[in-house]
């Protein structure tokens, strides 16, 4: 899932939108950096070292079990999903901040996170499902799978394959690390996303180059039914809820639960901030449009500057930009904090369900690009999107396919 949706955002990108200042990898570096993987010291031919190889292994069972399309895959009754969604109130919140913490932190907070998952599916789920799960889990991992101790094992694995197997992932790291390094100073180097897409298909191509006759079925038997984890869409936290603040512009105050069926559009702006201005235009547009009924936006205010902290000079400011939509003004920079935010402005899009669907820091049209259209276009999918959409259905055989 990790590699796979890097490579296809690396090798989709133009000349264009490799010089955005706000990259257009933002939204991997903000969310799958939740996955990403630490650097350690490389393990030499003779020996595989548990620490570097399990820093090398995407995080995803909790994205799994996000996706309405797993839940109905793994055959989870309503009752199970409305307990689910209930561990999730407890997580998420933990899982979402991380975001923004050191990878060893990260990986930290997923491994407790993941274990506390584990905790739940025992009470939870039935033998059958966390079989399931486990199978899901490996297919999101792709060839990382092979880096598991537990699969490894089943594989049959010996330590010469799992250090070139572990080289091989290394080097897909050092490449996307040093494509991300770029892209967080403006730009990626065309010679950059080359040697990144050159180390994953290389890394790729072990699985037929260095895996033994005898071991191709095992890997298959590990996977179980086909199923493609790499086309999920709701693979986020939920959106942590409003801290209550005492003033708020153009509506009484909003609670996200409240808003349940309708998607939100988030975004955190301070008025006199320039950045924060030119982006103005485009929500007064979906206000417009949209007219609250289907798309509630919602600005945050919070403030950079001295005169940011006075409500009157926010109100004003809002008036003269035209702002017809509910605005929280967070004095104290409380929701800032509580959503982990480190830029003006971004954006947050959450879905009838109050998942988080997208983010975005910066300019929607910094140098020619068009972000405005991709949330434009975003939103208009969720508001098409089927509100029972988690709902467990029973599964046909059309379901059951997919790939790797």
């Amino acid at each position: 899932m990790l590699i796979g949706l890097i490579t296809k955002a690396l090798s989709k990108r133009t000349t264009k939108q490799r010089a955005y200042r706000n990259l257009s990898v933002c939204f991997i570096i903000a969310w799958l950096a939740l996955a990403a993987t630490a650097y350690a010291e490389k393990p030499n031919d003779n020996e595989v070292r548990a620490g570097v190889v399990s820093e090398l292994v995407p995080q995803n069972l909790l994205r799994l079990v996000h996706a309405p399309e797993v839940q109905r895959e793994l055959g989870f009754s309503l009752e199970q999903v409305n307990d689910l969604e209930k561990f999730f109130e407890q997580v998420d919140g933990t899982w979402f901040r991380s975001r923004v913490l050191a990878a060893d932190k990260q990986r930290t907070i997923m491994a407790e996170l993941e274990t506390k998952l584990h905790a739940w599916l025992s009470q939870h789920a039935s033998t059958e499902q966390r079989e399931r799960l486990q199978q899901l889990e490996y297919r999101s991992l792709g060839i990382r799978m092979l880096l598991r101790s537990d699969a490894a094992k089943q594989i049959g694995l010996d330590n010469t394959q799992r250090a070139e197997f572990t080289r091989l992932a290394q080097a897909t790291q050092d490449a996307l690390e040093a494509a991300q390094v770029a892209a967080q100073k403006g730009e990626i180097p065309e010679k950059l996303q080359t040697a990144a897409m050159e180390a994953t298909q290389a890394e790729q191509a072990a699985l037929k180059t260095q895996l033994r006759p005898e071991q191709q079925p095992k890997i298959t038997k590990l996977l179980g039914a086909a199923f493609d984890t790499s086309s999920l869409e709701r693979i986020y936290p939920m959106a942590p809820e409003l801290i209550p603040v005492e003033h708020w512009l153009n509506s009484k105050p909003l609670q996200l639960k409240e808003l349940r069926g309708k998607v939100i559009l988030i975004h955190f702006y301070a008025f006199q901030c320039h950045n924060c201005h030119a982006n103005f235009k485009h929500y007064n547009t979906w206000q417009e449009e949209f007219g609250g009924d289907q798309v509630v936006v919602i600005g945050i205010q919070t403030p950079e500057t001295s005169t940011e902290r006075n409500p009157q000079a926010v109100t004003t400011a809002a008036k003269e930009r035209g702002f017809q939509f509910p605005v929280l003004i967070d004095l104290e920079s409380a929701n800032w904090k509580a959503w982990s935010n480190t830029m003006w402005p971004t954006i947050y899009v959450i879905d009838k369900q109050g998942y988080i669907r997208y983010l975005w820091q910066g300019e929607l049209n910094w140098q020619g690009a068009t972000h405005d259209k991709t949330v434009h276009d975003l939103l208009v999918k969720l508001v098409h999107e089927d509100v029972e959409l988690a709902t467990p259905v029973e599964k046909t055989a059309g379901e059951q396919t997919g790939k790797l």
